[in-house]
């Protein structure tokens, strides 16, 4: 099984809406996917999931259980301030270290607002999930201006969704 990380808690989402596409073109090469929406994560998460409760929220670990047993991943990520949103970082860190991605493959696709797709925050993610022992695909999608390029649920910028699929193809490959 391969999961979708959504990786913003924010609503509405274009990292969610990104997701549901990608979804999409995975199901045309005939993958199975799940998507893990960070919107749905418990409310008070921060206090139930984390450090000395790891394990032990039952809201939780239904999101833990299935990115543990998901083969691959492929990170849906927004910029924030320069980087991917804490809300990432933090779900990251309830996971169970190292076995959620300890030599497992990873995708990333950014989304920015701004020019630059998310460089910055694909390269920082990209250093965390090596640090944990996951093998990250290089062909890495930055999607800018993503509201400009994406709407009603399809691309207008036909080189997007070319770069999408040939990463797809690669992803499988990998």
């Amino acid at each position: 099984m391969i999961a979708i990380i959504s990786g913003t808690n924010r609503e509405p989402s274009m990292s969610k809406e990104i997701a549901l596409f990608y979804q999409k073109i995975l199901a045309e090469f005939g993958s199975n996917t799940d998507i893990i929406d960070l919107g749905k994560l418990p409310t008070d998460f921060l206090n139930v999931a984390l450090y000395k409760n790891s394990g032990k929220s039952d809201a939780f670990n239904p999101m833990r259980i299935q990115m543990k047993m998901s083969a691959k991943m492929i990170f849906i990520v927004p910029e924030y301030n320069g980087s991917f949103p804490g809300v990432l970082k933090a779900f990251i860190d309830a996971l169970e270290f190292p076995n959620t991605f300890k030599n497992k493959k990873c995708a990333l696709i950014g989304l920015s607002s701004g020019s630059q797709g998310g460089g910055l925050a694909l390269s920082h993610l990209t250093d965390i999930l090596n640090y944990c022992g996951a093998n990250v695909l290089a062909q890495k999608p930055r999607l800018a201006r993503i509201e400009a390029s994406f709407q009603d649920g399809e691309f207008s910028n036909p080189t997007y969704l070319e770069l999408l699929k040939e990463q797809a193809q690669a992803f499988l490959d990998f």
